[in-house]
């Protein structure tokens, strides 16, 4: 009997000491960073391909496709590139995405902090019933929305301004409405009741009560709206028409040539620079 348990016990620690190859330490960590390095990889060579591009030649760009390191360095591309079209440089585009994007950005924050603290801390009739239809608004596709909106900036005369696409951020959006009313739901109303006996009116304690704890919270919807605003492509397609008024995603568009006669480096050149 003794001997058949010493067997057995023999057997369990042989086949403990004998894990699966890929299950030992050394050997995990390593093939899981190999991996990730290589997804990583795949991921950014587009990226890394557009930057190592906008510095080859005209013709190298196609001749030596798949290397990201140019034979022959040149920035001909940049300074071709920043030249524009039409007489209107990319000074003029990235001004105008800039403001578009800052403008855009500011309201949407503002009014997603005004709106936010509204639900989360005012009681009015109705409350539920208008805080659900801002939650539907988040399921409506913007394509639903371009025609109606197009209708009316048309009979206001404001095609070609720049009041289409800053105008519908008066009221926020319900995205960043939700995100910062969880903020404002952790901080005590101890708070918000103290001030009041203080003689501080909704007004007041917003701007001097609430809006410093939920920095964190502003700052995080401040670089998504940003990042959003600036990379919109179809808003300012359809609104803006003339070209000293284009955003730096309309210009790009704007310098393929349909005739075959596209200036590839610089299109690539402009594209980094925008990112």
């Amino acid at each position: 009997m003794d001997t058949v348990s010493t067997a057995a016990a023999e057997r369990t620690t042989a086949h403990a000491t004998a894990r699966p190859f890929l299950q030992r330490k050394w050997v995990r960590t390593p093939f899981y960073h190999l991996m990730v390095a290589g997804f990583g990889l795949v991921m950014l060579y587009p990226i890394l391909w557009l930057f190592a591009s906008s510095f080859k030649g005209r013709a190298e760009i196609w001749t030596n496709v798949s290397s990201l390191i140019p034979q022959q360095f040149t920035i001909e591309n940049y300074v071709n590139g920043w030249r524009g079209f039409g007489g209107i440089t990319f000074t003029t585009f990235y001004a105008n995405s800039f403001f578009y994007a800052g403008a855009a950005t500011l309201l949407t924050v503002l009014a997603s902090a005004i709106v936010a603290y509204g639900f989360a801390r005012i009681q009015f009739a109705g409350r539920r019933f208008w805080f659900a239809c801002m939650l539907a608004t988040l399921m409506l596709p913007v394509q639903v929305q371009i025609i109606p909106q197009y209708i009316v900036f048309s009979n206001l005369g404001w095609i070609n301004t720049f009041y289409p696409l800053l105008l519908p951020r008066i009221g926020g959006q319900a995205f960043f409405i939700f995100m910062i009313m969880q903020f404002i739901r952790g901080i005590p109303k101890d708070l918000d009741e103290a001030a009041e006996m203080d003689g501080c009116g909704k007004g007041s304690i917003f701007f001097r009560i609430i809006l410093p704890q939920i920095v964190p919270a502003l700052i995080t919807a401040a670089i998504f709206s940003f990042y959003w605003t600036w990379e919109d492509f179809l808003t300012p397609l359809i609104y803006l028409n003339a070209p000293k008024l284009y955003t730096v995603s309309l210009a790009l568009r704007a310098f393929a040539d349909p005739s075959g006669q596209t200036d590839w480096g610089a299109i690539f050149a402009m594209s980094s620079l925008s990112l």
